[in-house]
C-alpha cells in the first residue's frame, strides 16, 4: 500500500475518533459488556440488539475513552457489526480488524485496536453462557 492509501486510512481513522459512529447508549440492549485495556487506559461499553431469534446482530452502540485507535476501532466496528451474525462476529479475529482500519498497527498498539472487538465477542459469550467474567481486559489477551 502506497503512502496515500494509508494517508487516506489515517484520515479515517481520525475522522472516525472526532466524529464517533453509533456513540451513546440503547435503551433496552440484548445485552451490555465492557471492557478495558490497562496498559493504555482505554475503556469501551457495548451495547448490542439481536434479532428476534437471536442470531442477527441488529443494532450497536459504544461509549467510552481512550486513545484514538480503540475509539476509532470501535466506532468502525460498530458499523459493520449491524447485519451480521454472531457466528460472523465470533469468528472475527485481529487480522480482520486491521484490515478494517487500513494501517499497520505496532504491537503496542494491536490491543487497543482489538477491544472493541473483545467487548462485543465476550458480551456475546456471556449472554449465550458461554463464559463468565465480568469485563473483559485486553491484558490477557495472548494471540
Amino acid at each position: 500500500m502506497g503512502i496515500g492509501g494509508s494517508d487516506m486510512y489515517r484520515q479515517q481513522i481520525l475522522d472516525h475518533y472526532k466524529s464517533p459512529r453509533n456513540y451513546g447508549e440503547i435503551d433496552d440492549p440484548t445485552f451490555t459488556h465492557v471492557g478495558e485495556n490497562p496498559m493504555c487506559g482505554d475503556e469501551i461499553r457495548m451495547d448490542v440488539v439481536l434479532s428476534e431469534d437471536e442470531e442477527t446482530i441488529e443494532h450497536v452502540a459504544f461509549r467510552g475513552d481512550g486513545c484514538a485507535i480503540s475509539q476509532a476501532s470501535a466506532s468502525m466496528l460498530t458499523e459493520q457489526l449491524q447485519g451480521m451474525s454472531i457466528e460472523e462476529l465470533q469468528a472475527m479475529d485481529r487480522d480482520d480488524i486491521v484490515d478494517m482500519l487500513g494501517v499497520d498497527i505496532s504491537p503496542m498498539r494491536i490491543k487497543c485496536a482489538v477491544l472493541a472487538e473483545k467487548v462485543a465477542q465476550d458480551g456475546a459469550e456471556i449472554y449465550f453462557g458461554e463464559k463468565e467474567i465480568d469485563r473483559t481486559t485486553t491484558e490477557e489477551d495472548d494471540d
